[in-house]
């Protein structure tokens, strides 16, 4: 009796020590033995572009095998902030998210860090000069897409021998993108004086943004030469101003976007965008390996950037087929 009594305390000690050393830490999934579980926190679903990096995201953590907390903040940044704290409540191993805008996340991303959870920037950047509050920020270089369709407009325009009037429609107002897209295509045609952007106006990255900013736009100013949209969608608004009021997108009025989603890609196809600079929201798979490399102790580079392109009218017709998304 003596005896099983001692193999009994024995067991549960063994028992005891295996339940000490099967954490569901970071620790325990750099080592393999757990899954990973990632807090996502989307922009929201304002644009083809969006949706389709959502399904990205969500397929490649399946394939992957980490278990995605996913939210949707409907492009309001106090909804991110609160679904980060979330995230940082349930204790997950990472967390990745696209700011909705720029600026205000010191204070959540301090939170994190004290809870030693590492963040992933995806998409878009935070101007915060802490660069230790996140590991990594994936996305595209925002700049250089604006200056890629400012080169565009400087080519097209050379043989002009009168002012070129050029209307743009921002992004979000104060996010990433809108910011930089904006000064890379001002960095470009600043050198060719006979370029002036005559009215600048957020449509907040989506087809209806783009409608009622071209409308007023139109209404105002009714000699408009070119449009630079931020993205697909606020041209393909656009595009539908222009026709309402009896000109013709992509002839009488050029137009010029960022994204090349499929319903881009259709438009440019058809003649009735002129140019299209890629930026690809297929960031699935490379944030998942970033996550790992990330939880695992791994170095990763502060900065990774995607390779992009950009596209033609000839072009789009020769590749539209194929586009993923």
């Amino acid at each position: 009796m003596f005896k099983k009594s001692l193999i009994a305390v024995a067991a549960a000690s063994m028992l005891t020590l295996t339940a000490c050393g099967g954490t569901g830490s970071a620790a325990g999934n750099a080592a393999g033995s757990d899954k990973i579980t990632m807090g996502f926190a989307q922009v929201g679903a304002e644009s083809g572009w969006r949706t389709a990096n959502t399904k990205s995201v969500q397929e490649s953590a399946k394939k992957a095998g980490v278990d995605l907390k996913f939210s949707d903040a409907q492009q309001k940044q106090e909804n991110q902030i609160k679904a980060i704290r979330s995230y940082i409540q349930q204790k997950v191993d990472v967390i990745a998210f696209s700011p909705v805008v720029e600026s205000g996340w010191d204070t959540v991303l301090k939170e994190a860090k004290t809870a030693k959870i590492p963040v992933i920037l995806t998409d878009r950047a935070v101007d915060s000069s802490d660069k230790t509050l996140y590991k990594t920020f994936l996305g595209s270089d925002f700049v250089e897409e604006g200056k890629k369709a400012g080169a565009w407009v400087v080519e097209d325009s050379k043989a002009a021998s009168d002012t070129v009037n050029i209307v743009e429609i921002q992004g979000t107002t104060g996010s990433a993108p809108a910011n930089d897209r904006k000064e890379g295509f001002e960095e470009a045609i600043k050198a060719n004086p006979k370029l002036k952007i005559i009215a600048s106006q957020s449509g907040d990255f989506t087809r209806s943004g783009g409608k009622q900013v071209m409308e007023a736009f139109l209404k105002n100013n009714p000699d408009i030469d070119v449009v630079f949209a931020h993205n697909d969608d606020e041209g393909l608004g656009a595009i539908e101003a222009i026709e309402a009021a009896g000109k013709v997108p992509g002839k009488e009025i050029k137009i010029v976007t960022i994204d090349a989603v499929k319903d881009g890609m259709t438009a440019l196809s058809n003649g009735k965008i002129n140019y299209i600079v890629e930026c690809s929201p297929m960031l699935g798979d490379q944030l998942m390996d970033l996550a790992k490399k990330v939880i695992a102790g791994e170095s990763v580079p502060e900065r990774v950037v995607t390779e992009e392109t950009a596209f033609t009218q000839e072009q789009a017709k020769q590749v539209l087929a194929s586009r993923p998304y």
